[in-house]
């Protein structure tokens, strides 16, 4: 088998636990060999015989980018939304009148398999020129089970035309579908009894999300769907606090979630559930950005219980129509106030224990060979310089994709 041998290299490796890290070693050498990384270090250190070297000529290798939450699979635009929006009309506000998240559905139920993947196809491209190399996306402009269907479907063909890895998840009780108007237990019903094990035996996800808002679902409602995700061994996930502190955190630990996400309003007597959890907390800038909210994650306390942070785009067309992973960092940074190195580490590390990854988001022997070589001083320069770099070489399992 051909082992790969990449010379002369600097590597950011994520390895640890710290979040102040990024555990740095620089001109250094790095083996490849089938899908995984086999070796760091001098060739004397390693009993290889490989066939094809690379000079990295200094240049820096950092683990292929993780983009954990997405939505990045739908039809039309809310680009009037926007407008609205600039003009002083609050999302909640837009939601009551029909818009939102079911202005994306209607649109989204009226597409062919081909019409969404082609939109979802263009929207990866721009993460993966990025660096990214793994993206989760999540169904939810269905509610219905032949569109969420189509979504999960869809986001399952895009490694077909692009060089990505893609995790699903299963997003049902992420808005009230008009034909459940005024009964949203009966809808929630439908998503545990019929869609669950649907979902579960057809493999078209690992995971279920719930939008645990007071424009989304209750805490009631969403406990009964982590209880049926339980039965069927979805993990699950969570929307939560982002409007307003509805608990949705603490609950979601309970039940050993992978990630609580968004938690602008996350009280701090809930983060220590999430550390004991071992959940991570997901950042989403891009998404308190776009509908210029001022209440900021408690962060302080997030180090204090030191609970993993990741960062991901939220792509979506209502609240987060961005795609790119590093503008993200970048605004954890400057709106969060989170250091390069937690920037870093949460599009890589943590961005893959956020999705149950284990073997992804490092530089190490036995991890995943998904990786980066990018022309840099640092890799501080990749959070500092927006929309200013690209991978000169790209690894997507082993395999040379750039």
């Amino acid at each position: 088998m051909t082992v790969t041998h990449i010379k002369n290299v600097n590597l950011a490796t994520m390895t640890g636990v710290q979040n102040d890290t990024l555990a740095v070693e620089t001109n250094t050498e790095l083996w490849l060999q089938g899908d995984k990384i086999v070796g760091i270090g001098p060739q004397q250190d390693h009993d290889f015989v490989h066939t094809e070297t690379v000079d990295a000529q200094g240049m820096w290798c950092l683990p292929g980018f993780i983009d954990c939450h997405t939505h990045l699979v739908y039809g039309g635009s809310r680009a009037g939304e926007f407008q609205q929006r600039l003009s002083g009309v609050s999302y909640q506000q837009i939601s009551e009148q029909g818009g939102g998240i079911k202005s994306t559905v209607a649109a989204t139920r009226q597409l062919d398999e081909q019409a969404l993947l082609d939109t979802a196809i263009r929207r990866t491209a721009r993460l993966t020129e990025e660096g990214v190399t793994t993206v989760e996306i999540k169904s939810g402009y269905g509610l219905d089970k032949d569109t969420e269907k189509r979504m999960l479907t869809v986001a399952a063909r895009i490694p077909d035309h692009l060089p990505v890895n893609v995790q699903r998840t299963y997003l049902g009780a992420h808005a009230l579908p008009e034909e459940y108007k005024g009964d949203s237990d009966r809808y929630i019903d439908y998503v545990c009894d019929t869609m669950m094990p649907y979902i579960a035996q057809h493999n078209l996800a690992t995971a279920v999300d719930v939008f645990c808002e007071s424009v989304g679902f209750s805490l009631a409602q969403t406990r009964r769907v982590f209880e049926a995700a339980h039965r069927y061994d979805l993990h699950v996930k969570i929307h939560a606090e982002q409007l307003s502190d509805s608990k949705g955190a603490r609950l979601a630990a309970e039940f050993g979630a992978l990630s609580v996400d968004h938690i602008e309003y996350l009280h701090e007597e809930d983060i220590s559930a999430i550390a004991d959890a071992g959940s991570v907390a997901v950042l989403l800038p891009g998404a308190f950005y776009f509908l210029k909210e001022t209440q900021l994650p408690p962060i302080a306390g997030l180090r204090s219980h030191k609970v993993p942070m990741a960062i991901a785009t939220d792509m979506n067309p209502g609240t987060s129509p961005i795609s790119s992973i590093l503008t993200c960092a970048n605004m954890a940074c400057i709106q969060f106030g989170l250091t390069i190195e937690e920037s870093l580490r949460g599009i890589t590390v943590n961005a893959a224990r956020a999705l149950d990854l284990p073997l992804k988001g490092q530089l190490a022997v036995g991890f995943d060979a998904d990786l980066c070589l990018w022309n840099i001083d640092s890799p501080a320069d990749l959070i500092y310089e927006i929309n200013g770099f690209r991978p000169a070489a790209k690894w997507l399992g082993g395999k040379r994709v750039l």
